[in-house]
C-alpha cells in the first residue's frame, strides 16, 4: 500500500459533528416509528377487514345459498348478478377442480360457511389458485344440483387519496421539530467554541450569556470563571516578566558604568559586551511581556496600502532593500502600531538574515494579508512552528552571534494573537523565508 493510501482517512459513514449525529439518530428513529406506526395501522386495518369480511360472509353466504336453493332451478341464474360481492360469487354447478386447502383462512371460512348453512348441504373447499389466493366451496341443493362459491380474498382495504399526503406532512412536521431541537441543544456547544477561541492574553473574551436551561447557564457560568482564572494567570505571568525585566535594567546600568570605569582590555571590553547583551534581553523581555496588551490599542480605519507604502518607504530612507510588491484598494480597520511593530520585526529579520525583503499585500476574502519575503538561509521545516516560541533560536544563522535573543517572532506572533489576526511562516520556492499576516 502506498503512504498516500495509509494516510487517507478512512470513509465512514458516521458524521463528525455533534449536530450531525444528533439529526441522524433523530430523524432515523422518527423515520422508524413513523414506518412502524403505518404498519400497524395497515396491519390494524387489515385484520378489521378480513374480521368484518368473516362475519358478513357467514350470514350472507348463508342467506344466499338459501335463497337460490328456495329458487327454481330455471330462476337461479337471474339472482346470481344480485348475489356477487366484491370477493365472492356464485356458480351454477360444480366449479374448477383444485386441491385441498393450503391456507388456514381459507379453512376457517369454509369451516363457517359449513356451519352456517348447515351439514344438509354438504359443504366441502378446494384451493383452485394459490398466487393470487383463490379457493371454491361446494355445495349440494336439496334437489342434486352443485352450487360453487369462489372466493377470492382482497388485501388491505382502499385508503383514502389524502391519506399520503396527511402522513408525508406528518413526517415533515416531526422532522422540523427534531431540528429545532438539535439547534437548540447544539448552539451552547457553538457559543462555547467561540467564546473559547476568543479568549486571548490581553483582552477578555467574548462572555457567556448566564440564561437558557439550568445546565446551559451552569456551564456558561464556570466557563466565564474559567476565563476569569486564565487572564488573571497569564496577567499574573506577564506582570511578573515586565517587572524582572524592568528590575534588572538598574543593576545592568551600575555594572555597565563600572565596567566603563576600568582600565582599557580586553577583558573590559568583554565585560561590557556581555552586559549589553544582558540589557538586549532585558529590553526583549519588556517587550514580550508588553506585546500582549496590544489589544488594548483602538482600532482604526487606514488606507492599507498607504500605511504599507509608507512602512517601506522609512526603510527605502535609511537605504534599506525593501520593496513593496502588490496593490489593494480601499480602508481597513487594524491596530496600526501593533501591526507596524509585527511588520517591523519581520522586516528586520529579512533584511537581516535574507539580504533584503519584499512587502506584499492582497485580499483573501474579507481578510488583509501581508507577505514579508527574504531569499534568505531558511528555516527547516520541522522548526517552523518552534521559532515563534520565546527564547527559541536556530543552531545555524540565526543566533545570539548575530545579535537575536529569541524573542523577536514570539512577540510578533504575541501581538498578532493579541489583535486577533495570526501570523505563519513558511519556506520560499527558491530559497528564502516568507513570514504571512493575516487580518480578519
Amino acid at each position: 500500500m502506498s503512504e498516500a493510501a495509509r494516510r487517507a482517512p478512512a470513509w465512514r459513514p458516521w458524521p463528525r459533528s455533534m449536530a450531525s449525529r444528533l439529526y441522524l439518530i433523530i430523524f432515523t428513529g422518527l423515520l422508524l416509528a413513523q414506518a412502524l406506526s403505518v404498519a400497524l395501522v395497515l396491519y390494524e386495518r387489515f385484520q378489521s377487514a378480513t374480521s368484518v369480511m368473516l362475519n358478513t360472509l357467514e350470514n350472507d353466504v348463508g342467506t344466499s345459498v338459501a335463497v337460490l336453493d328456495r329458487e327454481a332451478p330455471e330462476e337461479r341464474a337471474s339472482w346470481l348478478p344480485r348475489l356477487r360481492r366484491d370477493n365472492y360469487r356464485f356458480i351454477l354447478g360444480p366449479g374448477d377442480p383444485g386441491e385441498p386447502l393450503t391456507t388456514r383462512r381459507a379453512r376457517d371460512v369454509t369451516q363457517m360457511i359449513a356451519r352456517e348453512v348447515g351439514a344438509g348441504y354438504r359443504v366441502r373447499g378446494e384451493t383452485v389458485s394459490r398466487s393470487p389466493e383463490r379457493y371454491q366451496v361446494h355445495f349440494t341443493l336439496h334437489d342434486g344440483s352443485p352450487l360453487t362459491l369462489e372466493i377470492t380474498p382482497r388485501g388491505v382495504m382502499p385508503v383514502a387519496d389524502w391519506l399520503p399526503a396527511v402522513l408525508v406532512l406528518q413526517v415533515a412536521v416531526l422532522l422540523a421539530c427534531g431540528w429545532f431541537a438539535v439547534r437548540q441543544a447544539t448552539r451552547p456547544l457553538l457559543r462555547l467554541a467561540r467564546a473559547a477561541d476568543g479568549i486571548t492574553p490581553s483582552v477578555d473574551g467574548p462572555r457567556m450569556a448566564q440564561d437558557g436551561p439550568t445546565e446551559v447557564a451552569h456551564a456558561a457560568s464556570a466557563f466565564n470563571a474559567m476565563q476569569d482564572r486564565i487572564g488573571q494567570y497569564l496577567k499574573e505571568r506577564l506582570h511578573i516578566l515586565a517587572s524582572i525585566s524592568h528590575d534588572l535594567q538598574t543593576p545592568i546600568t551600575r555594572m555597565r558604568l563600572r565596567a566603563e570605569s576600568l582600565d582599557e582590555g580586553v577583558e573590559r571590553d568583554r565585560l561590557l559586551a556581555d552586559l549589553a547583551e544582558m540589557e538586549h534581553l532585558v529590553r526583549e523581555g519588556v517587550t514580550y511581556a508588553r506585546s500582549a496588551h496590544g489589544g488594548d490599542e483602538t482600532p482604526v480605519r487606514i488606507d492599507a496600502h498607504a500605511f504599507l507604502e509608507s512602512l517601506v518607504f522609512d526603510y527605502q530612507d535609511t537605504g534599506k532593500p525593501v520593496t513593496l510588491t502588490g496593490s489593494i484598494e480601499g480602508v481597513a480597520t487594524v491596530r496600526p502600531r501593533a501591526l507596524r511593530r509585527v511588520l517591523g520585526n519581520l522586516v528586520d529579520n529579512a533584511v537581516k538574515y535574507g539580504g533584503s525583503a519584499e512587502v506584499g499585500v492582497c485580499r483573501d476574502g474579507g481578510a488583509l494579508c501581508i507577505t514579508v519575503s527574504d531569499r534568505g538561509p531558511g528555516i527547516p521545516e520541522g522548526e517552523l512552528d518552534d521559532v515563534m516560541q520565546p527564547f527559541y533560536r536556530l543552531e545555524a544563522s540565526r543566533n545570539r552571534d548575530t545579535g537575536g535573543a529569541g524573542l523577536g517572532l514570539a512577540i510578533a506572533l504575541q501581538l498578532m494573537r493579541s489583535i486577533g489576526g495570526n501570523l505563519t511562516l513558511a519556506n520560499r520556492e527558491g530559497g528564502g523565508l516568507v513570514a504571512t499576516v493575516v487580518l480578519p
